[in-house]
Parts: C-alpha cells; structure tokens; sequence
C-alpha cells in the first residue's frame, strides 16, 4: 500500500477521497465549488477538486472519467488520462468535457472523476542510428486490422 498525503485547500471543504468498493482501482474526486456551475454540449471546463496531493516519488496520480457520467450524459475528462506528477504540489483540476447532446450542471462536491495512482517506470532514453525490425514494421492506426 502506498501512502499519499493530501491537503484540503480553499473555500469548499471535500470529504477526504476513499475507495468505494473493496475492489475499486481509483478513488472520486469532487468539484469543489461553491455554486453549480453549466457545461454545455461541446464545451468545457476546468473544475477544482479543493485538494493538494503529495503522491510519492515512483507513482502518478492518474484523472480518469467516471463511467456513469461519460455513459449517462456524455461527460467526459478532456486530457485523459490527466497525469498528476510527484512533484506537483499545486490543486489537483479536472478538465471536463461535455460531449453529450444536452447542458450539464456540475452541482457543489459532485463527483466528477476518479483517481487511480500508478506506479510509474522511468526509462533511460537514448539516441540511435537504427531500430531493430518487427513483423508490424512501421504500420500505424488500423495496421493491425479492422475490429
């Protein structure tokens, strides 16, 4: 288990994150805000979730969209998965977009996506004159076939 701090800032008090179900990968995150706020159909907006994060060297904080509000309503996180860095101590936003056919209204400290922290591998990166071949070669989107 690995342990992240975290810090409750601003003016809307959130409930500490947890895990809703005993098999949960993720954790939600919140809107902290202090009246609802209205996305409408191919608009977006960043949304505060009144948290700092001290997520551990080796590990990232991964935003993720919550399954119901994407399938429901079309509401989905913009940059996703948002990385949230070890080293970033700022708030932890989530930018959400609305790609359903109706307005939606992010009401104070609904959920609005989830957290899932990762551990990450960090690579040593190198110059080279040549790669080595593969049976797919250099084939890109739809290569590999149709379904």
């Amino acid at each position: 288990m690995t342990l992240v701090r975290i810090e409750p800032i601003g003016p809307v008090e959130v409930p500490l994150p947890e895990y809703q179900t005993g098999g949960a990968a993720g954790v939600d995150l919140r809107a902290a805000i202090e009246a609802s706020t209205t996305i409408a159909p191919g608009e977006r907006a960043l949304i505060p979730t009144g948290l700092r994060m001290a997520i551990p060297m080796g590990f990232e904080g991964q935003v993720r969209p919550r399954s119901g509000l994407a399938a429901k309503h079309g509401i989905t996180v913009l940059n996703s998965p948002g990385t949230v860095d070890s080293d970033y101590r700022g708030e932890v936003k989530v930018l959400l977009i609305n790609l359903g056919q109706e307005a939606f209204t992010v009401a104070p400290l609904d959920r609005i996506a989830q957290i899932v922290f990762a551990q990450v591998t960090i690579a040593k990166l190198e110059w080279a004159a040549s790669l080595s071949g593969t049976a797919r070669g250099a084939g890109g989107y739809g290569s590999t076939g149709t379904g």
